[in-house]
């Protein structure tokens, strides 16, 4: 949910719906009607801006292998989050070691 007078990066998919503040979402082409050049470069612009915000989703779905919850309960989800959650922050930990931040 966007406030007014707030930048909302949105991907591609939501590109047919309104927001209350900026619209930063990506364009998108159809079948011959391809985006032109400064369309890609501000779609690239908008994806740096939201990569560190995509990064843990991407370990937890890739590197935990939890895209895909096979338990029932709500309570049983939140505890597997829960634990994918830690697992990630541990796996940061260790990232950003190897870095030497």
């Amino acid at each position: 949910m966007s406030k007014p007078d707030e930048v909302v990066y949105r991907d591609r998919g939501y590109s047919g719906t309104e927001t209350k503040g900026y619209n930063a979402t990506m364009k998108k082409g159809a079948r011959n009607h391809l985006i032109d050049i400064w369309d890609k470069m501000r779609n690239k612009r908008i994806s740096r801006k939201r990569a560190p915000d995509e990064r843990p989703y991407a370990v937890i779905k890739n590197v935990f292998k939890s895209g895909h919850v096979m338990v029932t309960t709500v309570g049983r989800v939140y505890v597997k989050m829960m634990f994918a959650s830690f697992g990630f922050n541990l796996y940061q930990l260790r990232t950003l070691k190897i870095q030497g931040v």
